[in-house]
């Protein structure tokens, strides 16, 4: 044909007419701006990606950088067990399982009449001794008065019979000597009675004279008689002088036991002042008994009871559980690797799965161990087969204040906290 080129040829065919040639012109011209437009164009579409990519992994390094998150984290609270104090029958139960107690409110009664028995039998021990103190304290000053004067009397009575052993001693020696003077008078009368017998014999003096000597010796033996009865009572006197003394030395000395006898009565006092103080103890401790027979809730929170109306518990025995719900805190297992930024007061956020809701919260505290150290049987690494493992510590996140108003947190549930590191 006309129009191919033939292997070869060595120069290009002319167009068969003029308008072959002016389409080819065409094409090659279009063909020639697509190419120079898709030339501009590529470089203006691939800067903005470029630039979209750099700042999206500046933002990824920055988040990664202020925030750490755990999906090992659980909702935690210190739970309340309530036990028995004393024994008893339980008559009535107030809640019911999982049931909203108020703090201070009855949630369990244990029958009280025995121990309302036994505040009155502590009450009227109480006021029996208190009875018993008061009359020992009464006597107490009365003894020690009488003591006293029971001392003065008796050391004054010694005294006196001292003083009258004296006295009867100076009369005993003033009779003796009248019987001596009584007797030496007498034996003069009796010798001048028989000088005048003898004379009146011989009719050498009248009988009236005999007579008067008579008389006269007669009265001398009667006063002689009479001296020496003095001198016997003088005597008799002397004795019971010194009886009087026996006996007041006795007294004085009886009476000088008087302290130890207040001393005793004091102690009895004292002793009575401490059985009033022993009873008002146990009639303290009876009212107690008798004020836990109804068991109180020792925080809001709701309530998993094991007790029912009919159980005889025992002291120490556990009735329910109180779950305080506003005290509840997150757990958050953070690896160590984590932890280097992190410190209390930094604020969190807490995503819960139950609900689909994120809590805000603050770091409160880091643990001074790693979870396993805590545990039974705490693990060995001195073996010589040591494999480093990235350990966790729990950090303690507690909730802002009104974020768990509404109880949907409950200690166990699985949550997601992030910290924002500063």
């Amino acid at each position: 044909m006309a129009n191919e080129n033939h292997p070869g040829s060595t120069g290009e065919q002319e167009p068969a007419s003029a308008s072959g040639r002016e389409q080819n012109a065409v094409s090659r011209r279009a063909l020639l701006r697509r190419y120079s437009r898709s030339k501009l164009r590529r470089p203006v579409v691939l800067v903005p990606l470029a630039l979209l990519v750099i700042a999206a992994a500046i933002l990824a390094w920055h988040y990664f950088a202020t925030h750490e998150s755990t999906d090992d984290a659980q909702v935690d609270v210190h739970l309340y067990p309530v036990s028995a104090r004393i024994s008893g029958y339980v008559i009535k139960v107030n809640i019911d399982d999982n049931e909203y107690v108020q703090q201070g409110s009855v949630l369990v009664e244990i029958d009280p009449r025995d121990y309302e028995v036994a505040v009155d039998r502590a009450r009227a021990d109480l006021a029996s001794a208190e009875a018993t103190a008061k009359s020992l304290n009464i006597n107490v000053p009365i003894t020690s008065v009488n003591t006293s004067s029971q001392l003065t009397s008796a050391a004054s009575d010694v005294e006196n019979a001292a003083a009258g052993i004296v006295a009867a001693e100076k009369q005993l020696l003033a009779a003796h000597s009248q019987v001596v003077q009584a007797e030496a008078n007498d034996v003069k009368a009796q010798d001048d009675l028989e000088r005048y017998k003898r004379l009146v014999e011989k009719q050498n003096v009248s009988e009236q004279i005999y007579d008067q000597a008579l008389a006269a010796a007669r009265a001398s033996t009667a006063t002689v008689a009479g001296a020496r009865a003095n001198e016997e009572a003088a005597q008799q006197a002397v004795r019971q002088a010194k009886d009087r003394l026996a006996q007041a030395e006795a007294n004085h000395r009886a009476a000088q036991t008087g302290p130890q006898q207040v001393a005793s009565t004091n102690a009895r006092a004292l002793a009575a002042l401490a059985d009033v103080q022993q009873r008002r103890a146990i009639l303290e401790q009876a009212k107690l008994n008798l004020r836990y027979t109804k068991i109180i809730a020792p925080v809001s929170g709701e309530v998993n009871k094991t007790v029912v109306v009919g159980l005889n518990v025992q002291p120490g025995q556990q009735l329910l559980t109180v779950v305080p719900l506003d005290e509840v805190w997150i757990t958050a297992n953070f690896k160590e690797t984590q932890l280097g930024g992190m410190k209390p007061g930094q604020p969190a956020s807490i995503s819960v799965d139950s609900n689909g809701r994120t809590y805000k919260g603050h770091v409160d505290s880091v643990a001074g161990a790693t979870g396993p150290l805590f545990s039974l049987l705490p693990p060995e690494n001195a073996t010589g087969n040591f494999v480093k493992i990235v350990q966790r510590l729990p950090v303690k996140i507690i909730l802002d204040p009104g974020e768990n108003r509404e109880h949907w947190l409950r200690p166990g549930m699985n949550v997601i906290p992030t910290v924002y590191l500063q």
